[in-house]
């Protein structure tokens, strides 16, 4: 089976609809998968559900689906970075379900192991625990948390082999992993591919069976979220 497709678009093709779930790796603007976001924008599939750590920022990552009114709610812990995600949810065009950054981190890797749902402490007794069933053990209250299921998963890594197995590099591999498997489908970007066996297997991180799809997105522009500096010293 040949995973890999030449472009975003072609990998895409067949499985976008109005209205699915998405679940996309990345945390701000690293790690995340540019060329598919871009190709899921040029694709015009509205009504969009999706699970992400955030929303990018203003026209960048995730941001670029919100600018084009393309996505209907947002399953997200941070979203600070970014303007047009805090104008559409007070104005009430975004639906928007908080959840703690752990939390969402293991609904998805819930999902993806076959767990429908847990418990835990992490927002009991603050708004998060709201609707949701609480249960005590060992005299201690936990929240229930359903797991996270989508019917695409978009990820970006570093370096695959043509069966899909994939390694992330650094930080990139935060949010990456656990989306991977909470999708029926997973389609991955990944800056370069090499043969089979190239790999040392016990350098991989997401095994090739997660993978359906893959495509080389590179190469890359390196993005930052906000500059700071200081101001050069006087001579």
């Amino acid at each position: 089976m040949n995973k890999l497709y030449p472009d975003a678009a072609a990998a895409l093709d067949g499985l976008l609809f109005d209205g699915m779930t998405l679940c996309a790796g990345g945390f701000g603007l690293c790690g995340i998968p540019e060329r598919l976001i871009d190709a899921i924008q040029a694709s015009g599939v509205k009504d969009l559900t999706i699970a992400s750590n955030n929303a990018g920022i203003d026209n960048e990552g995730l941001g670029k689906l919100l600018r084009s009114r393309q996505v209907k709610k947002m399953i997200a812990s941070y979203v600070g970075e970014n303007k047009e995600f805090e104008r559409q949810y007070l104005s009430g065009e975004l639906e928007v379900e908080f959840c703690p950054q752990g939390t969402l981190a293991e609904r998805c890797r819930a999902g993806g192991a076959g767990i429908p749902g847990f418990y835990t402490k992490t927002g009991v007794g603050t708004l998060v625990a709201e609707g949701k069933e609480v249960k005590t053990f060992d005299g201690e209250d936990y929240v229930l948390e359903r797991g996270i299921r989508a019917d695409l998963s978009i990820i970006k890594g570093w370096k695959a082999d043509e069966a899909g197995n994939l390694i992330f590099r650094k930080t990139a591999r935060n949010f990456n992993q656990p989306m991977a498997t909470a999708g029926k489908i997973c389609v991955a970007e990944v800056e370069e591919v090499v043969p089979v066996g190239s790999l040392d297997p016990d350098s991989i991180h997401l095994p090739g069976i997660y993978v359906k799809r893959l495509i080389i997105g590179a190469p890359y522009d390196k993005k930052i979220e906000f500059r700071t500096v200081r101001e050069r010293e006087a001579a």
